[in-house]
């Protein structure tokens, strides 16, 4: 759901998009990196999808908001030279513009169990996956 905080995991290593105050390597914003383990993190790990509808849907145009620095997940446009010669470098960027949006081209879909839906209507209105 839009507005819902989630977690992403990196399905091959366990890490979590992290991201807190310490600037990152290339534009100078802040870092986006994978912490902890099997999905254990911290508040650093939580985001909140933006969007414009009820939910967030395949092919549609979204943002990312770090709940704790409420900064957007971003690409720069600067790109690394290594490890990975060409790779651009993603930030959270303090202010929303169009280098924030995202769209889906692959992944893992988590149909949502009992549990969930019956935490999508709790007084908090999120729920963390």
């Amino acid at each position: 759901m839009c507005g819902q905080i989630i977690r992403f995991e990196h399905t091959q290593t366990g890490k979590n998009l992290h991201s807190h105050e310490i600037a990152s390597p290339l534009s100078r914003k802040n870092e986006v990196s994978g912490y902890g383990d099997d999905g254990e993190g911290d508040e650093g790990d939580n985001w909140i999808v933006t969007c414009n509808d009820a939910y967030w849907e395949r092919d549609g145009k979204i943002k990312f908001k770090h709940v704790a620095t409420g900064s957007y997940l971003h690409v720069t446009g600067d790109t690394f030279g290594r490890p990975i010669h060409g790779q651009s470098e993603i930030c959270a960027y303090p202010n929303p513009n169009d280098f924030n949006y995202w769209t889906t081209a692959e992944g893992v879909y988590i149909k949502p169990t009992d549990d969930t839906r019956e935490s999508r209507d709790s007084d908090d209105g999120h729920d963390e996956l």
